[in-house]
């Protein structure tokens, strides 16, 4: 029996650790997003739909975690608490990072040239990816559980092949300062989205090592770092990078807008 939970009762919310956590991470997030917002303001040859997708990821972010903190978006799933809520931030915040490595890759590639192909296919496996991830949460099957979380691996295996294969080639194929940058962003977000799955396998929704506290400290922590950490490094490397060397198919676009 799966009860879905979209609020607390008429009492007053307890400022419990998880909900300090979340209310944190939610002021962050918002933190994040001003910072962009300044940024955007000089934006050093930096077109602003990349300013834009910076802003957006930790706005919907935030939004996700306030429901959280609200006592909103959860779910009891075989005695343990999901928070579907995350879920619903992943899905909008996790193709928007990818979105924003791609367009870095392919700074260089006026719009027209971009593939959008490759642009869906991305999209497309990180959007199965947590959806598969969702399902496994609210799976009260280990069987099912463990099915839709290999499922996800294997997506998440494919989003690996695209950043790592044709798109991070493009970058190289444009310039190689920028496959240099793209590789090292590449690499922190590897790093950090590999956490997710890890967090999760030893969390209470998996093998049960990590308490719901111990959990919800990683899943702020770790998005804190994969969104706004994430985005600061993306546009400082390209606020530098810009100006030395502009993709001139940009200042057209700008002066013609």
């Amino acid at each position: 029996m799966v009860t879905v939970c979209f609020f607390h009762s008429n009492t007053p919310l307890e400022m419990d650790t998880q909900t300090l956590l979340h209310w944190l991470y939610v002021g962050s997030m918002i933190g994040g997003a001003l910072l962009f917002w300044a940024w955007s303001r000089n934006p050093k040859g930096v077109p602003q739909y990349e300013y834009s997708i910076a802003m957006m990821i930790p706005i919907w972010s935030a939004l996700a975690y306030m429901g959280m903190a609200l006592g909103q978006g959860k779910t009891q799933v075989a005695g343990q608490i999901t928070h579907y809520a995350r879920y619903m931030d992943w899905v909008v915040s996790t193709p928007l990072l990818l979105l924003a490595l791609a367009f870095t890759a392919m700074f260089y590639v006026p719009k027209d040239d971009r593939s959008k192909t490759l642009l869906f296919g991305l999209v497309a496996a990180d959007v199965v990816m947590i959806v598969c991830g969702l399902l496994a949460d609210l799976s009260e099957s280990s069987t099912a559980r463990l099915v839709w979380y290999l499922c996800g691996v294997g997506a998440f295996v494919a989003v690996l092949s695209l950043v790592w294969g044709p798109v991070r080639r493009i970058a190289f194929d444009s310039d190689p300062e920028l496959g240099g940058i793209y590789t090292k962003l590449a690499s922190v977000l590897t790093v950090l989205w590999f956490s997710y799955p890890t967090i999760w396998a030893l969390g209470p929704s998996g093998l049960g090592l990590l308490n719901q506290t111990t959990e919800t400290l990683l899943f702020v922590v770790v998005p804190f770092f994969s969104k706004v950490g994430f985005s600061i490094l993306d546009l400082q490397y390209l606020r530098d990078l810009a100006p030395r060397k502009p993709a001139y198919h940009h200042t057209k676009a700008a002066a013609s807008a």
